[in-house]
């Protein structure tokens, strides 16, 4: 299959390299159009850039196409893939506060979720070592933005440091790399649960934990990116839906588990989620009351389903990976490994939950990885980047 890559040549001394990029994509039978921008019209021309492309040269932000389509949206309508390169520090500044003041930017912002965008940033070590960089490219990284260098080296303007472009080779292998493990998920379907469970105990109170269920909705999120039809089964968080992601609420266990048997047969299931252990055995129908005296009150518990359990035993159904995920305190793999070896998932994902790391409730995350082959660890990084991550472990799990 062809791939049409959107490729945009921003200013810089650099930019002429994005000349031999365009010789590689169409060696490798990759259909390219271009975008240059008045920065890189300083370094390239947009004939030599057309010659290349065998395509018409894009630069005019309110240029009309021949079926009146809005330029940049038709262009990223058609694209399988993004490409700066070089990138700028002004271009990534203005993708991350979202402005649109020429065609590329407008592109980038108009550019739907699901299509991926590779950097190459190209800059002056200053520049690339300045706060406001580093920030924009944290952000640009959140939001799943794929960045390819810079290289370390001698600069045009006579430095040395971080900043120079990456090779064109360099940069197609890292393309080409991602279309090939995409291809193992694409049509995938998955099960992703998230969040906490509620359990009532009467009309205003609940047994609950701290789980905010980030994790769980970035790994959604990753593997969709990744071409996976993904259904989130998410407890009470206070999280937006995500895009393209078929969301089912529930409050408790119970609901969940009904909720993922529902959905089931899938190819993956990851449960994140952190599912009560105990319910009340009897849920008081008014809110229990004080007394005014030293009398406390009490109440039954009982066992909640084990959801992990019951979808790695189902022998009708079973996904074909199972991943599950172990919050400890203490005694963390040894814990961790006789959970995945009692509930026979394929992969847990442990983690250290004690107060002091902030993790459950927080924003980043530190995880393990054990299955029957040994451990893998990943270290503390935000939960969007734990979950892809995660997604690249799931692809090499389907690649072979």
């Amino acid at each position: 299959m062809k791939r049409n890559i959107l490729l945009i040549i921003s200013g810089g001394i650099a930019a002429y390299k994005a000349l031999e990029l365009i010789r590689l994509f169409r060696s490798k039978e990759m259909n390219v159009k271009c975008i240059l921008t008045k920065g890189g019209e300083q370094f390239i021309t947009p004939l030599s850039v057309q010659t290349l492309s065998g395509q018409e040269v894009y630069q005019d932000l309110f240029e009309l196409t021949k079926t009146n389509e809005i330029e940049h949206i038709s262009l990223t309508r058609q694209a399988d893939m993004v490409v700066i390169y070089p990138a700028s520090a002004d271009l990534m500044a203005k993708m991350r506060v979202g402005l649109a003041d020429d065609l590329a930017s407008a592109l980038l912002l108009a550019t739907p979720p699901s299509t991926p965008i590779f950097i190459a940033p190209a800059m002056n070590v200053q520049m690339w070592e300045n706060a406001a960089t580093q920030e924009n490219i944290e952000i640009l990284k959140d939001r799943g933005v794929h960045f390819v260098g810079p290289d370390q080296g001698d600069m045009a303007c006579g430095e040395y440091g971080y900043g120079r472009l990456v090779t064109p080779e360099i940069m197609l292998h890292h393309i080409q790399k991602f279309f090939n493990m995409s291809k193992a998920l694409l049509g995938k379907k998955a099960l992703v649960t998230a969040g906490p469970t509620y359990e009532p105990i009467d009309p205003v109170r609940f047994l609950g934990n701290y789980s905010s269920g980030r994790q769980g909705y970035a790994i959604a999120e990753s593997l969709r990116d990744a071409g996976v039809d993904v259904t989130l089964v998410s407890g009470p968080v206070a999280l937006s839906p995500p895009d393209n992601i078929y969301l089912v609420p529930v409050q408790t266990a119970q609901e969940m588990l009904d909720a993922c048997l529902e959905i089931l047969p899938v190819d993956i299931a990851v449960m994140t989620a952190a599912v009560a252990d105990w319910r009340a055995k009897t849920v008081a129908t008014k809110k229990i009351k004080k007394t005014g005296g030293a009398e406390t009150p009490s109440f039954e518990l009982t066992i909640n389903p084990d959801i992990l359990a019951t979808i790695s035993q189902n022998e009708s159904c079973r996904p074909k990976l199972v991943i599950g995920f172990a919050a400890e305190t203490n005694d963390l793999l040894e814990n961790a490994e006789s959970k995945r070896k009692r509930k026979n998932c394929d992969w847990i994902v442990m983690n250290d939950v004690s107060p002091a790391t902030k993790i459950m409730g927080g924003v980043e995350n530190e995880v393990t990885i054990l299955s029957s082959s040994g451990k893998q660890h990943f270290k503390r990084a935000d939960k969007k980047e734990i979950g892809r991550l995660l997604t690249k472990e799931i692809i090499e799990f389907f690649n072979h």
